[in-house]
């Protein structure tokens, strides 16, 4: 029989099928050397957000099979060792979506109409109703970052309560806002419109800081601005400050950059609710989480794929010779074109010439998927969820085959289209086992992803340009490792592209973008 420890607290009610197939044993509260000492009896290990999951705890667990994370992130798990062991984890990414709707819409109300600082004050023997006069929300609009499973759930309610909504996701398609009777505006404009704001956003690179002094200057004197996704997105010292100097309304606050939280400039101020992280906190919720961590882990018991499994997509041993050194260049070309394509995403076209040609890519769609929603989605994609995933944000997905390949054996070419009527077409392929991206809509290039920036420009070939942008770069103190050049011929249209050893702030931009002949510049992390 498998034996499985859950060293957080779950509901009793969603691990009872568990317990009829395996040895279920709860010990919560366990030091980092105790759960050591015991995890190499396990063949599965389920946690919450309180136990930190370490490389030196997957080592010991010589004979886990899978880690299960009854919640949304598994940032408490090193994904990296858990893979490079070969251990399966799956999360419940849908667990919390209707708790953490709610508690959203609790605090808006809460802000609108002043309740925690009246209930406060008459408890403490006023009776001050002039103080406490509050603001209806029908009429009202609400803007939403992040329209993935939470925003969505928040925008039906919403338009219940007759608010109009706007909202800002690049990686959600025109079609798909409009069933949701969401308008969709740039992020500039949503912060200047909106009453209250709502974030549900994963924390990324690109999220951390989202809403610091500059957009809170956008923002109605009025606005009130509402985070229960992931603390950090905020600038937590310079929100207390724009409420503390009335340049906004308030705030509500349930996440945030340091938890356990107990002492924060936050707490400073009668204008901003805080909560103790309570967004998943429902008996509902957490029995739901439970109950789908669980399912995955019989799942993987009985050698069948999980549902969200966060990690390496499955392959059979029939495909993994050809299909398995591919996948970095699956992740990597969707990545890149996600970060070269601007406006709303429509349609993703995965085109495989060669000898991949002849086996089930059904993986390499998942990690080109995950690839394009790496950086705006907290729901790892794979190769049960890549279409639900897909249709979920109004993406359609076409697979090309073709058997022969122009300059390379096997070769993933991916293009997305917008509603704009723009389109992106990003080429990778293997050279000496290394991903190389070799082609950028219509130039052939080579470049080695190396995880650092890299600067891509189009524009009218001429003579001193190239000084040019090295003249900008270089005053900016900022080393160019090498550059590559392709062009369609001499004087006419080229492609630029400098590898960056830090990324190019947005002023150096604007420099570039602002030389003669020159009509796109972007900076990406690959």
């Amino acid at each position: 029989m498998k034996k499985v420890l859950v060293s957080d607290a779950l509901s009793a009610t969603g691990l009872a099928p568990l317990k009829e197939i395996a040895q279920v044993d709860v010990k919560t509260g366990l030091k980092p050397e105790e759960l050591i000492s015991i995890i190499g009896e396990y063949d599965a290990l389920l946690v919450r957000s309180q136990t930190q999951v370490t490389t030196d705890i997957i080592n010991a667990g010589k004979k886990l099979q899978v880690i299960g994370r009854a919640g949304v992130g598994v940032d408490n798990i090193d994904l990296k060792a858990a893979t490079g062991n070969g251990i399966i984890v799956v999360n419940a990414p849908t667990g919390n979506t209707i708790s953490a709707t709610e508690h959203t819409l609790a605090l808006m109300l809460a802000m609108a109409r002043h309740i925690p600082r009246a209930n406060a004050s008459l408890k403490s023997g006023q009776w001050k109703r002039n103080e406490f006069v509050g603001s209806e929300l029908k009429g009202k609009t609400l803007g939403i970052v992040g329209l993935g499973n939470i925003g969505s759930e928040i925008a039906k309610r919403a338009l219940a309560l007759e608010m109009r909504v706007i909202g800002y996701d690049p990686f959600i398609s025109m079609e798909r806002a409009k069933k949701l009777q969401v308008e969709l505006l740039p992020f500039e404009d949503l912060l200047k419109q909106a009453d209250f704001i709502t974030l549900h956003v994963p924390m990324t690179g690109q999220t951390k800081g989202l809403i610091g002094p500059k957009e809170l200057e956008m923002m109605k004197p009025t606005v009130r601005l509402i985070n229960t996704s992931r603390g950090g997105i905020i600038d937590e010292e310079a929100l207390a400050k724009a409420v503390k100097e009335k340049r906004i309304g308030g705030a509500a606050i349930d996440v945030f950059s340091k938890e356990p939280c107990t002492e924060s400039c936050l707490f400073e101020c009668d204008n901003i609710i805080v909560t103790p992280h309570l967004g998943a906190s429902t008996a509902e919720a957490q029995e739901l989480a439970t109950s789908d961590v669980v399912k995955q882990v019989i799942d993987v018991f009985e050698g069948r794929p999980a549902r969200y499994a966060v990690n390496a997509p499955y392959i059979s041993a029939e495909s993994l010779p050809v299909v398995g050194p591919f996948m970095p260049v699956a992740r990597t070309v969707g990545s890149l074109v996600s970060q070269l394509t601007d406006g709303h995403m429509k349609n993703v076209t995965i085109k495989y010439c060669g000898e991949l040609a002849a086996y089930d890519t059904t993986a390499l769609k998942a990690l080109v998927l995950g690839g394009i929603l790496e950086h705006i989605s907290e729901e790892r994609v794979n190769v049960v969820n890549a279409d639900i995933v897909a249709s979920q944000r109004g993406l359609g997905v076409t697979e090309q085959k073709e058997s022969t390949c122009q300059n390379f054996s096997s070769l993933i070419t991916v293009t997305i289209d917008t509603d704009n009527g723009k389109s992106n077409t990003v080429a990778g392929s293997l050279v000496r086992g290394d991903v190389h991206i070799v082609k950028l809509n219509d130039y052939w290039i080579d470049i080695v992803p190396t995880g650092g920036y890299f600067l891509f420009a189009d524009h009218i070939d001429r003579p001193g340009l190239i000084g040019s942008a090295g003249k900008i770069t270089g005053d900016a103190d900022i080393n160019i490792s090498y550059m590559h050049l392709s062009r369609q011929k001499a004087r006419g249209q080229a492609l630029m592209i400098l590898a960056l050893d830090e990324p190019l702030p947005e002023k150096q931009r604007q420099q570039l973008l602002s030389l003669p002949d020159v009509q796109m510049v972007q900076v990406v992390k690959i």
